[in-house]
């Protein structure tokens, strides 16, 4: 006849085994416990740029044109540091994450300082030929999660307003972080997108005094050749071609097919580049001259068709 299965488990050795075998597990635990308790929590946080530079320009300087008025980058991102540093009292800082469109991914010299700050890392995505930021967000998402998933911050200050970084938000909270949104004061109404404030665990929003430090509004360009006569359109015409084939060279036929559907209109920040470029080479003001800047217009067309 076969023995109990459960007979050995009264034996008084195998009895002791178990005590012992529970009361090692009892102390591993213990002691894994006691190093969690000391491992401090770990903040980072992510600034999306774009948002700032166009909320704090319009609150501070009127405008959201990154050529209107400086900013200073390095003073602003101690300012947020000192900021989670207040919030979240018992946590480290990890690094601050900025995030940043630029050509072809290539640092502009300011983004190339804004690089060299300890603690600070630059993410850059693409800038269209509209001047807008491509993959910025994707680039947010991507962090977030990952940090998030390998239990590196336990705390995100988000600085930003896009709608579409809901899902970032969403995807470094499903793996226990907490997310703290940022934003700047709005010169009216709101810039940051109602969805994301509602995924967010908290929000805070800078006011005019604690931006207006860091934002200072550029002079006014002079040109002194006002009382010369005015180029021919001619000229204009070809300075349109020169300044596209520079503008080519620079951006790439990628960003010339995105511009070639639009003929004869260029986006607002491209013909806003193009007047600007073409009154410092002539160092004059074209404004109020209409025949003139038609003409700057058909010359850079003219340029990119010949090119296409």
């Amino acid at each position: 006849m076969n023995a109990p299965m459960n007979a050995g488990v009264n034996d008084p050795e195998t009895l002791s085994e178990l005590g012992t075998r529970l009361e090692r597990t009892n102390e591993l635990l213990q002691r894994m416990l006691a190093e969690v308790a000391k491992t401090p929590s770990t903040h980072a946080i992510f600034v999306d740029a774009g948002y700032v530079y166009a909320a704090a320009g319009l609150l501070v300087a009127g405008t959201e044109d990154r050529r209107a008025f400086d900013l200073d980058a390095e003073g602003l991102i101690e300012a947020f540091i000192d900021k989670a540093r207040t919030i979240f009292a018992d946590s480290r800082l990890l690094r601050v994450y900025w995030y940043d469109g630029a050509r072809r991914r290539l640092h502009t010299p300011e983004q190339q300082v804004i690089a060299e700050l300890p603690d600070v890392k630059v993410r850059l995505g693409n800038l269209n030929a509209n001047n807008q930021q491509k993959g910025v967000d994707s680039l947010i998402r991507s962090d977030l999660e990952s940090l998030a998933r390998h239990r590196a911050i336990s705390d995100a200050a988000l600085v930003g307003g896009d709608e579409d970084l809901v899902s970032a938000v969403e995807a470094a909270q499903g793996y226990g972080a907490r997310v703290h949104l940022w934003g700047i004061e709005a010169a009216d109404g709101r810039n940051q997108a109602e969805p994301l404030l509602w995924e967010v665990d908290s929000r805070r929003v800078f006011d005019l005094d604690f931006c207006r430090p860091y934002v200072t509004r550029r002079p006014v360009t002079t040109y002194e050749n006002e009382g010369e006569p005015p180029p021919s359109r001619d000229e204009v015409r070809l300075l349109g071609a020169r300044i596209a084939a520079t503008w080519l060279a620079e951006r790439g036929p990628e960003a010339m097919a995105e511009l070639l559907p639009g003929h004869p209109y260029l986006p607002g920040p491209v013909d806003q580049d193009l007047l600007m470029e073409a009154e410092r080479r002539l160092s004059r003001s074209l404004r109020g001259h209409a025949v003139l800047r038609r003409a700057l217009r058909d010359g850079f067309w003219q340029q990119l068709q010949s090119r296409s």
